[in-house]
């Protein structure tokens, strides 16, 4: 089976909703349905995050990032970092931990890589993305964030599934769109319950031309995505280098400019990725 043909049948099984999760996936899907109740209330919440020690630590990290934490004071424990984020960050969080699952267990050193680069990748775009929705497009930052963790979720699936299909990673990343991404990633999308707002912001990543000045979700993803100092293995930019790209990108935002945001904003970028890091 050649890549193209392994492509189209990735995506025929994830339109059939044929989608192949390893087992610790399932556990924090289970854990995102919870979440994403509107009677789940903050007590439930913690008792949920509890339940992970790693996802436990992660919370109380992004609490204490510059992003969260506005009056400087460090939190220890899962209850107030829960307290603090609410439940629709802790719906972020678990995302991102999905996110970051899919690839924990790839073992071809090339194709982790790929993976380890495209986490390097998601979290720098998300955190600008909060960044932007707060400071440019006015858009809701909490769901830029959680666009930004899910806006690559295709590509985290199809290396998940690679070794399955050697060669599928070979060759033009462009003809990832061509050959089925969106069609895998709206399943994916939908079998996490991502909103059909932050669906339809992902797609014009896929689809869609950047506004300048940016004004809607998509246009917030797609400037966070050309400011990211790390590029998606995946979806290779043309022309520029992403460092020359970055710097070329400026314009006027009220009384100021995006540069000067994105350096008033830089320790809250930076933190917030660390966190997601971890």
């Amino acid at each position: 089976m050649d890549r193209l043909d392994a492509f189209k049948a990735i995506a025929a099984q994830a339109g059939r909703g044929e989608l192949a999760f390893p087992s610790n996936v399932n556990a924090s899907l289970k854990l995102q349905k919870a979440l994403s109740d509107p009677d789940c209330h903050i007590e439930s919440a913690t008792k949920l995050i509890q339940a992970d020690p790693l996802l436990s630590a992660r919370t109380v990290a992004i609490a204490n990032s510059v992003a969260y934490n506005r009056t400087g004071s460090e939190i220890a424990s899962v209850r107030s970092a829960v307290q603090r984020l609410g439940v629709r960050t802790l719906q972020s969080l678990v995302a991102a931990f999905i996110v970051r699952q899919l690839g924990s267990q790839i073992s071809d050193p090339a194709i982790k890589s790929r993976a380890d680069q495209l986490w390097e990748h998601t979290a720098h775009m998300a955190a600008l993305a909060q960044v932007i929705a707060r400071h440019v497009t006015q858009v809701d930052p909490e769901t830029a964030l959680f666009a930004g963790i899910v806006h690559e979720v295709a590509g985290f699936y199809l290396l998940s599934r690679a070794h399955e299909f050697p060669g599928i990673l070979d060759g033009d990343p462009g003809e990832w769109v061509e050959s089925g991404e969106p069609e895998i990633g709206r399943a994916v999308l939908a079998h996490l319950m991502v909103p059909e707002a932050v669906v339809q912001s992902v797609e014009q990543i896929w689809f869609g031309m950047r506004a300048l000045p940016p004004e809607t979700l998509g246009d917030t993803l797609l400037l966070a995505n050309d400011l990211s100092p790390v590029a998606s293995p995946l979806h290779e930019r043309p022309g520029a280098t992403t460092a020359q790209a970055a710097q070329t990108i400026d314009f006027a935002v009220g009384d100021g400019t995006l540069k000067a945001i994105l350096e008033e904003s830089a320790a809250e970028v930076d933190s917030l990725y660390a966190a997601l890091m971890l």
